[in-house]
Formats: structure tokens, C-alpha cells, sequence
């Protein structure tokens, strides 16, 4: 009995690494890679958003000041170039064009004639760089650059019915941050702050050595959606 015992274990001890090597050896399967966003290529689209402007008028011969804030709606849209020129870092360039409806009007009586006077804030532009940080789909970015203002101011007589108007166009300098994010491989939507600081407009004031100084600052915030090509 104990001899049979015997011969049984030894040949499951010999047949056991045989079997075993009969099985069929599964490789370990390899995890798929993840889709990495890639943000370089020619972009166009449109934003809307609201705008702050900040106005001081001071003259210099009274020691005085004033200040005024108006807001209003701002759209348009824009175009741009993205380089990837890292995993994580992206550069670019944007050209942003708005038009605004900001305004403000107020009116004086004196001598019984009534003096009227508007001015509105037809539009702005930036050009600007980019520079962003990629995480993915996601996108934080910071942008610098430049940008101009047109206006138009109009004085009006209100009792002789006699209107005078005039436009200007003022640059200055823009800074900006914002967040997009890579809906599709060709949309994106942005969410961003810009300001934009304007060059001072002085003038002649009411007598000799007498200045008026008109400095201001606007800040925007758009949300836009851009197609990439």
C-alpha cells in the first residue's frame, strides 16, 4: 500500500510542472493611452461680455477732479494663432475687435439756452500675446499687449437746434488672464478678464498755463466660443 502511495506522489510531483507548462500564458494587457488636446492651429470666433470704463477729468489750474464710471455691453469677435510648443506650454497671438454701447450724456442751462452734451464709445481692439499653461482639454492663460478706443462726443444747442460732433481714437496698453477649455477637436470655450489703460488726453483749460487732463481705464469680461482649424 505504502508503495503505491509512493509511486502516485512522485508522479504528481513530475506531471504537475509539465501540465503547467501546457497552459496557455496570458500577457499582461497594456493600458491604452490617453488622448493628449492639441491646442496648436489658426482659431476665429465671437465673445460678449460687459464693460467698466473709469474716467478722471482734472484741471490743472483749479486743483480739481472728477470721476466718472459708465458700463455697457460689449461683442464682437476674434482670430488667432496657438503653438504647442511644449506638452504644457502654449504660446499664440489674438486680435480682438468690439463694439460697445456705452454712453453717457447729461445737459447745462445758462441764459436760458440749454447745452446738451453725449459721448459713446464706439468700439475697441487688442492685439495681444499669449502665453498658457495646458493641462488636457484645459487651458490658463495670461495675455499682453495693446489696444485702441474710438469715440464720439456731440454738443448740442438744444434751442437753435445746432449739433457739433467729433471722433477720436486713443491706444494704450492691455493685460488680460483667462480660462478655455477644448470642447471638440475643433471648438473651444473661453471665459477671460481683460484691462486696458489709455494714453492721458491733455488740453488747453480756460486760461493761460491751465490744463484739463482727462486719464481713464476700461475692464472687460467675455465669454467667447472659437473654431480651430
Amino acid at each position: 500500500m505504502r508503495k503505491v502511495l509512493g509511486l502516485v506522489g512522485a508522479t504528481l510531483l513530475f506531471a504537475g510542472p509539465a501540465l503547467a507548462a501546457d497552459l496557455p500564458v496570458k500577457a499582461p494587457r497594456a493600458m491604452p493611452l490617453m488622448p493628449v488636446y492639441n491646442w496648436t492651429g489658426f482659431y476665429i470666433g465671437g465673445n460678449v461680455g460687459a464693460a467698466w470704463e473709469s474716467s478722471t477729468i482734472t484741471d490743472s489750474f483749479f486743483g480739481t477732479s472728477f470721476s466718472n464710471n459708465r458700463t455697457g455691453f460689449i461683442g464682437g469677435g476674434q482670430i488667432g494663432y496657438n503653438w504647442q510648443v511644449a506638452p504644457q506650454f502654449v504660446l499664440g497671438v489674438e486680435w480682438m475687435f468690439d463694439g460697445t454701447d456705452i454712453n453717457s450724456s447729461s445737459a447745462v442751462t445758462v441764459g436760458g439756452i440749454t447745452i446738451s452734451g453725449s459721448e459713446k464709445v464706439d468700439w475697441l481692439t487688442t492685439v495681444a500675446a499669449r502665453f498658457g499653461y495646458a493641462v488636457n482639454n484645459w487651458l490658463f492663460y495670461g495675455k499682453a499687449g495693446g489696444g485702441w478706443v474710438h469715440d464720439t462726443a456731440t454738443v448740442t444747442d438744444v434751442n437753435a437746434g445746432i449739433s457739433v460732433s467729433a471722433s477720436d481714437t486713443r491706444g494704450g496698453w492691455l493685460v488680460g488672464a483667462g480660462i478655455e477649455y477644448g470642447l471638440t477637436p475643433n471648438w473651444t470655450m473661453k471665459v477671460e478678464y481683460d484691462h486696458l489703460g489709455l494714453d492721458n488726453i491733455t488740453s488747453t483749460g480756460f486760461g493761460v498755463g491751465d490744463t484739463v487732463t482727462l486719464s481713464r481705464h476700461f475692464d472687460m469680461v467675455t465669454v467667447g466660443l472659437n473654431y480651430k482649424f
